[in-house]
């Protein structure tokens, strides 16, 4: 099967008529409503609905690097915003970028980018690798619909449960690569996709138990997600979040 990469922001492809190497995928469809969820954060670019993103810090957000590049080339820093501190995006409190302060990965498609001081509880971060077997939790506010993403992005933080599968599993073919920092995720409930590109996929514990294992950045749509692997780009998150 195919790897799917998340749309960057679905809304403003239609728009341009942009084409895409590979097609825009959906988002947390089926999944359920989350009733927590601190230190997830919406992104907008324009005031738009666009990924999904955890604070790390109360200054450093993370996504997926995808998520601020348009048509190749990066998305001005003045068109980005966050949302951040309630499960409902349009009651959150906005939040900007500071000039300069963006950092990505060469090994994962992660971002980190500084904001201003957010009051949130930040996501701790793991520092052990996932396992196969484990089930993980993704959120994101992406669409919840397989028709015009730009009329079913959710208002509220979704969630949905995928199970962690080995990388030489056949329904991860094109997903992991070896010596690659991302890993494979099979659908228990719901599936994640456009619009919650960079969200979180936590372990699943009591409430400011869990931990941020991973990036979300890819889907096929119905049955196999991916996320890079916060454990293994851990040295290079610490690094940035000290500057």
């Amino acid at each position: 099967m195919r790897r799917v990469r998340v749309s960057l922001l679905t809304a403003l492809l239609l728009v341009t008529g942009s084409v895409m190497t590979s097609a825009p995928a959906f988002a947390v469809i089926g999944g359920t409503k989350s009733t927590y969820g601190p230190w997830a954060v919406r992104m907008l670019v324009d005031g738009k609905p666009a990924c999904t993103g955890t604070a790390v810090t109360r200054q450093w957000i993370i996504s997926a690097s995808h998520c601020f590049f348009m048509q190749g080339q990066p998305i001005a820093g003045k068109r980005i915003s966050f949302r951040v501190g309630s499960l409902d995006m349009r009651k959150g409190t906005t939040v900007r970028p500071l000039p300069g302060k963006r950092a990505g990965s060469a090994r994962a498609d992660m971002m980190l980018i500084k904001v201003s001081p957010m009051k949130v509880r930040p996501a701790r971060l793991a520092t052990v690798r996932v396992r196969p077997g484990l089930l993980v939790r993704q959120y994101g506010w992406g669409a919840t619909c397989t028709g015009d993403e730009n009329a079913c992005q959710s208002p509220v933080l979704k969630q949905s449960d995928l199970r962690v599968v080995r990388p030489d599993d056949r329904r991860c073919r094109g997903y992991t690569e070896p010596g690659g920092s991302d890993f494979c995720m099979a659908k228990v409930s719901g599936i994640p996709a456009g619009g919650d590109s960079g969200g979180p996929v936590m372990s699943i514990g009591r409430h400011g138990t869990e931990v941020l294992l991973g990036v979300f950045d890819g889907s096929d749509r119905q049955r196999t997600a991916e996320a890079g692997e916060v454990a293994r780009r851990l040295a290079w998150i610490r690094s940035v979040i000290r500057r």
